[in-house]
């Protein structure tokens, strides 16, 4: 169900609300955080909700959209209610705001606000340079970013470095999981010998990349590479240096991968770019800081940048790297 409130106030959708509460029974309760999304461009709004109620049936909560209009216009805030199937496990609203409302979203979300409930806000795209200093980001508990999505997504990533708090993440840290986890157990296995450096290869401007660089150049203790590669697709390569032989991990297409290491046979990995429904997942099943990724940001002053490895035989064709994201 869609209820849709033009020029309205947060008085009239909150009892809207409860009117659809009494004569929907259970449909508003239940929930488990308060998810906050705040978008700069209506065409935002549609994808991140996707992604929202998708990810909100394993996290039940009540999703806030803050859509800023047009900053010349009158006063005006239009409002819209979203319950059962479009809504998934969640209840949402929507809240376009015009004119000087357009830099009030954080006076327009806390009336909407459930009480005793964790507060996360998503940024989308364009984050502010300081998430915690944001009059909405002031009000969570967590923050979540994504620098992938971001104009200069390098440069928005080490913005995220020098301005971390407690409580930030970024979805281009979150995409590593699948990364390193399969580095790491290809280190639990023989023969047991220390790591003397370290190469990843990625597209330039991909900062999940960059972030694997810089975990492990912060937990290893080693110099690390981190290498452009123009023609691949997001992250492409790691290896790892040691003496009886590299630890590698090749992924030319953004689809699998193939792990290589002294004494095992070659083995094929799963490797697909995560989603955005999965990534948001991940995130909003930790509402503490992650000190791994806090751990990591200092290492991004630690890599070292190369040259773009020589064409191989393993490249991928030409049309799979124009239709595979670039920043993963």
């Amino acid at each position: 169900m869609i209820v849709d409130l033009p020029s309205t106030t947060t008085s009239q959708v909150n009892k809207k609300l409860v009117e659809l509460r009494e004569s929907g029974g259970a449909v508003a309760l239940g929930r488990v955080l308060t998810l906050v999304i705040v978008t700069s461009d209506g065409a935002e709004v549609e994808p991140a909700l996707q992604a929202a109620n998708d990810a909100s049936r394993e996290h039940p909560a009540r999703v806030i959209v803050v859509a800023a209009g047009a900053r010349q216009a009158a006063a005006r805030l239009d409002a819209q209610i979203r319950i059962g199937g479009d809504a998934g496990a969640s209840e949402v609203i929507v809240l376009r705001l015009y004119g000087p409302l357009a830099d009030e979203g954080a006076g327009s979300v806390v009336p909407f606000l459930l009480p005793d409930t964790p507060i996360v806000v998503w940024w989308p795209s364009d984050a502010p340079d300081y998430p915690a200093k944001d009059p909405i980001g002031a009000l969570a508990h967590r923050r979540i970013t994504d620098s992938a999505a971001e104009e200069d997504p390098i440069g928005a990533l080490r913005a995220r470095a020098r301005s971390y708090v407690d409580g930030d993440t970024d979805l281009a840290w979150t995409r590593l999981t699948s990364w390193r986890a399969l580095l790491t157990a290809s280190l639990d296995l023989p023969p047991f010998e220390p790591i003397t450096a370290a190469t990843v290869t990625g597209a330039g401007s991909s900062p999940s990349t960059d972030l694997l660089a810089a975990w492990l150049a912060s937990y290893l203790e080693i110099p690390v590479r981190r290498v452009e590669h123009s023609r691949g697709p997001g992250i492409v390569s790691a290896v790892l240096e040691r003496p009886s032989g590299n630890v590698e991990i090749v992924r030319p297409d953004g689809r699998s991968g193939t792990l290589t290491q002294p004494g095992q046979p070659d083995r094929t990995v799963a490797l697909h770019r995560r989603d955005l429904r999965t990534c948001l997942a991940e995130e909003l099943r930790r509402l503490d800081p992650d000190e791994v990724y806090e751990n990591t940001l200092p290492g991004l002053t630690d890599i070292v940048r190369g040259e773009e490895p020589q064409e191989t035989g393993t490249q991928e064709a030409p049309e799979q790297a124009e239709q595979a994201e670039q920043h993963t």
